[in-house]
């Protein structure tokens, strides 16, 4: 007989056994580079499938390791996951790299889960609030694409752009007070954000498009251009920062 699990209980448990999966399969030292991570993203991806299939067979699934069936589309419940969020930091030994899932109903997220592996840890929407506090005085951006608006937004307030690594470990340390905000362009899919923004709203913190625009996931088009994750103090700041820099330059892409 199949246990019953509630919505936010399979969410948090999906988080934290692929990531000890992942742990498992990096810890052993067998495979390096390439293959570790596209070992990864296949062994993460064929176990949530599964889970998924016995535990809600009549949901929606979005993943980035898998193709697309169009049919979510017509249903209200859709899982959003990325097995393996940050695979060329997981495969080469960072700590940056992280693990998404979350359920989305009628387009937002409901319940959502962000592990963080190699810290020990998994933040769950059902229990989570931000740090508050003196301002850290850094904003998070891409690692490897940093977006020129981030770097505006950090010099206009005066505070440090630092890389980091995969979207969830930068929304994460944003909840934990490492970072103010999070500011993202040049582009992301559905799977690298729904489980991120669903821990930060139901953390307390701003969660838009650059624009101010709402988020909405599960549509036909996948792709988002771009993120705002801030402490709620900082957002009308940050974005009017943002509505100079579109009118001076016409377009948030674009990198240092």
């Amino acid at each position: 007989m199949t246990a019953t699990y509630s919505d936010s209980r399979l969410t948090n448990l999906i988080a934290q056994g692929t990531g000890e999966i992942l742990k498992g399969i990096r810890g052993v030292g067998l495979l390096r580079g390439r293959e570790l991570g596209e070992a990864g993203d296949d062994l993460a991806q064929s176990w949530i499938a599964r889970v998924l299939a016995q535990h809600r067979p009549d949901d929606g699934v979005l993943s980035e390791e898998a193709a697309d069936n169009p049919e979510r589309l017509g249903k209200d419940r859709v899982w959003i996951v990325d097995p393996l969020d940050g695979t060329k930091e997981f495969a080469t030994g960072r700590q940056d790299w992280a693990v998404h899932v979350a359920l989305v109903e009628n387009g937002l997220p409901t319940h959502a889960a962000v592990g963080l592996p190699d810290l020990g840890v998994v933040f769950k929407s059902s229990d989570v609030r931000h740090v508050g506090g003196p301002f850290a005085r850094r904003i998070a951006l891409s690692r490897t694409r940093p977006p020129a608006v981030a770097h505006a937004v950090a010099d206009k307030l005066g505070f440090d752009a630092v890389g980091v690594g995969s979207a969830g470990a930068k929304a994460m340390h944003v909840l934990l007070g490492d970072y103010d905000a999070y500011v993202h362009a040049g582009g992301q899919y559905e799977w690298d954000q729904a489980a991120p923004v669903g821990v930060s709203l139901a953390a307390g913190l701003h969660c838009s498009r650059l624009d101010g625009s709402k988020l909405s996931y599960n549509n036909a088009d996948t792709y988002i251009p771009d993120l705002l994750i801030c402490r709620p103090e900082l957002a009308d700041e940050i974005l009017s920062i943002c509505a100079d820099f579109i009118t001076d330059h016409g377009s948030f892409e674009g990198e240092i």
